[in-house]
């Protein structure tokens, strides 16, 4: 961690970054508060968060369009559209004009969806490759950190001043991140020219997880994990209704012991990176995951806070390993693509889990429910934690330099992907 605030240009991303991240945090929970008391309706609420994960689905477009320019100028100009839509809330006096929040989740979640992956493309060029694992595991630590008190202090804030309030101070987050992102001295290398028909440009990330052994393994693996990690948004409320016999308000205090667990499996997970290598940390996330998940099935609740603490631990060990992956397996020309692909791989499996476990929920036991979750996540940590995955052949170094070595070791097939 030294070595990487060390750098000015990482200081001064990390400081943009970790307020935008607060002002993302407090205002999604605000949103949905916003919805329901103008309204009274949890449907209506719960309408924010589809609008939210919609634009999802164009994720491929996206990590085109990132792939085609420079990164750094892109996220800017998504800071700024994210920025003056949130500011539109302003508008937001009474329940006529609930559809301006729904508007202004949809932008929020496009540009989202264009930021992250451009994130993800530019940490490529601002860092060597054994940096990676740090600058993830700390900005999964933070998001993790922000997550125990940004949506109380956002819902406090709401109701002291009301919802413009807070959408004021979300846009200026997005200044400062956008102000911090202006300030640094990146070099980045030209945009890859377009050579192919839209339908191969747009498919080529999906391709390159499919033509490298590493990434196809382990976004398939997480695919299979996430088909039963959904279950867990609907079986949470039986654990505590049902196992503990506590009020649903109780979620509150198991949420902060996975949050405990969370920020414990962040700090650690570049360490623990660094000796395992992406696929078996991803591996070790997914059974510490599982082991939380069986846990769960015991009406205990000492026994059932540890196990939000060991299923938190083990979440920014999987979500470093699996980005970590993407950055290190991807050459620069596709890190767009390949991000929004495997993203878009992996979403699809946990949004059917969780309408599934919804379903199933009200005919199965919620043990059952549990006890699927733990073996299929231990399954998947017993594939990946034995095998062992090469390092990439050309890992990019800083400002998005290949060692001239490794790159004379690389094999461009189907119009530009890697085969590992």
């Amino acid at each position: 961690m030294r070595q990487l605030l060390a750098r000015r240009d990482v200081r001064i991303y990390l400081v943009g970054q970790g307020l935008s991240l607060f002002g993302d945090t407090a205002l999604f929970l605000v949103l949905g508060i916003w919805v329901k008391t103008l309204t009274g309706s949890n449907g209506a609420a719960g309408l924010v968060f589809f609008f939210l994960a919609l634009p999802s689905l164009a994720a491929p477009l996206a990590g085109l369009a990132v792939d085609r320019m420079r990164r750094r100028p892109l996220m800017i100009g998504m800071d700024m559209v994210i920025g003056a839509a949130v500011l539109l809330l302003l508008l937001v006096h009474g329940r006529d004009r609930i559809w301006l929040i729904y508007a202004v989740a949809l932008v929020y979640g496009a540009s989202g969806s264009v930021f992250s992956s451009a994130q993800s493309a530019l940490l490529t060029v601002m860092l060597p490759g054994e940096l990676l694992g740090e600058v993830n595991a700390f900005l999964q630590t933070w998001r993790e950190g922000l997550r125990l008190f940004a949506p109380l202090l956002g819902a406090a804030l709401f109701a002291a001043f009301g919802g413009g309030f807070v959408a004021v101070i979300d846009a200026a987050s997005f200044g400062v991140s956008a102000l911090c992102l202006a300030i640094l001295q990146v070099s980045e290398p030209e945009p890859h020219p377009s050579e192919h028909h839209f339908r191969h440009e747009v498919s080529a990330g999906v391709r390159h997880i499919f033509q490298t052994q590493a990434l196809r393994e382990i976004v398939l693996a997480v695919g299979v994990a996430l088909l039963v990690v959904g279950f867990a948004e609907t079986v949470i409320f039986a654990v505590i209704s049902q196992g503990l016999h506590r009020p649903p308000a109780f979620l509150g205090v198991l949420s902060s012991a996975q949050g405990v667990g969370a920020i414990a499996g962040g700090l650690t997970a570049a360490r623990v990176l660094r000796r395992v290598g992406d696929g078996r940390l991803l591996g070790l996330g997914l059974g510490l995951f599982g082991i939380g998940s069986l846990l769960l099935m015991v009406s205990s609740l000492p026994v059932v806070v540890v196990a939000g603490m060991i299923a938190g631990s083990g979440l920014p060990w999987a979500l470093v390993a699996f980005g970590t992956a993407i950055q290190r397996r991807s050459p620069p020309h596709l890190q767009g693509r390949v991000y929004s692909a495997a993203d878009t791989m992996v979403t699809v499996p946990q949004t059917i889990s969780i309408a599934l476990g919804a379903g199933l929920s009200t005919v199965v036991d919620y043990h059952i429910l549990l006890g699927v979750m733990g073996l299929v996540l231990l399954g998947t940590a017993a594939y990946l934690v034995p095998r062992r995955f090469p390092e990439p052949a050309g890992h990019q170094g800083e400002n998005g330099q290949i060692p001239k070595r490794a790159e004379s070791r690389r094999t461009e097939v189907a119009g530009g992907a890697d085969v590992a």
